[in-house]
């Protein structure tokens, strides 16, 4: 799943879902890749029900097609004002972090590798949902895009498809590819939905 350079996110629709899943496939194959997702404990379902979503912990493991061991999960932990999400291997080690911007006007949050180092910066448009990898000297790393899903879906769910595209530039960093496919499904698994 990890050596494909352009993802396609398809959010799976379900009427009254208080939970989302995901479908993962290389966009220029077409080929299902894997799956996300999410994971809150019996509390925070129970919660969600009285209070903001966006508010309270969440866990969404991402797995390769066809293995029942996720390859890495996203967790955020209960946040009032600024979420702080960590990336965690398949064994539960942190390999890096996501820091929401604090008073940001385009959106975009903070991505951290392992040693909290700053690895690369989400930037964008929540209204025109399109953001760009960048690094801290401002090369572009990939881009994250909507795509368009149908009249049906958008007018009547909430689910979404998008487009994670990685430029080579991300290849030959440390976990990069790991690090941008979880920053752009952050983006809606955890900053947006």
């Amino acid at each position: 799943m990890l050596n494909v350079n352009t993802y396609l996110v398809k959010q799976q629709a379900g009427l009254f879902k208080r939970t989302a899943a995901y479908d993962i496939f290389d966009a220029n194959t077409n080929q299902q890749v894997g799956n996300a997702k999410e994971r809150p404990s019996t509390l925070v379902n129970i919660l969600r029900l009285f209070m903001n979503k966006q508010k309270l912990p969440t866990t969404v493991a991402f797995f390769e097609q066809g293995k029942d061991q996720p390859l890495f999960s996203i967790y955020r932990a209960f946040s009032l004002f600024r979420s702080k999400v960590q990336v965690l291997d398949a064994e539960g080690q942190v390999i890096g972090s996501f820091k929401s911007k604090i008073m940001s006007l385009g959106g975009g949050f903070w991505v951290y590798d392992a040693e909290e180092q700053q690895f690369a910066e989400v930037k964008g448009d929540w209204k025109g949902w399109s953001f760009k990898f960048l690094t801290t000297d401002g090369q572009e790393l990939g881009t994250v895009g909507k795509k368009w899903a149908g009249m049906a879906k958008e007018l009547f769910t909430s689910a979404d498809n998008y487009v994670i595209a990685l430029n080579d530039a991300a290849k030959g960093k440390k976990n990069s590819n790991l690090l941008l496919l979880a920053a752009g499904l952050a983006i809606d698994i955890i900053y947006n939905e």
